[in-house]
């Protein structure tokens, strides 16, 4: 029964894991070694990896909102809620791995309650600090976010505004591709 209850809660772990921070900007791009080059990726914790693909859509979407310097002051607060969130998400995550062999049924439950809270609570901040933003945003700029945050099923995330591949296309490239 116990490996009943992790198995039927694996998936619902998961998704808050990945929900949380990454969900607003459904970037399925790789994550790249340029903010720890130094640490090679196998020595990297997993913490560290996740973070790493946080800071990588924060990247990947600065590029693809063209955000500006007008803007910088909306956008620099929705980045550091996509990284608190991160944080907060993985700390609990890692808190409850630690216990999981010593929780009952009952802890268990409460757990995943606290963990969907935590999640909650974060989109709830992430969505006020998108809200500042998007309403900073030009036009074109709203129209690519619109598309950016559609919800989508895994399959056809990235295939957006800009999107070639499931990577964000460069300013460069979307102005001289060729009926791609």
């Amino acid at each position: 029964m116990k490996n009943l209850v992790r198995k039927a809660a694996l998936p619902f772990a998961l998704s808050l894991a990945l929900l949380a921070g990454t969900a607003a900007a459904q970037s399925t791009a790789p994550a790249s070694a340029s903010s720890s080059a130094t640490a090679p990726a196998a020595k990297k914790s997993h913490m560290q990896r996740r973070m790493d693909e946080v800071e990588q859509q924060i990247s990947d979407l600065h590029a693809e909102l063209n955000i500006t310097d007008a803007e910088s002051t909306q956008w620099d607060a929705y980045a550091q809620v996509m990284r608190d969130n991160a944080q907060r998400t993985g700390q609990a995550l890692k808190d409850r791995h630690q216990k999981m062999e010593s929780m009952s049924a009952d802890d268990s439950m409460k757990s995943y309650a606290q963990l969907a809270q935590l999640n909650a609570d974060n989109m709830q901040k992430l969505s006020s600090a998108f809200s500042a933003l998007y309403a900073v945003l030009s036009p074109d700029q709203k129209q690519t976010a619109d598309e950016l945050f559609k919800n989508r099923p895994p399959s056809e995330r990235g295939k957006g505004h800009g999107m070639k591949g499931g990577k964000p296309a460069s300013a460069s490239s979307s102005a001289s591709s060729s009926g791609t």
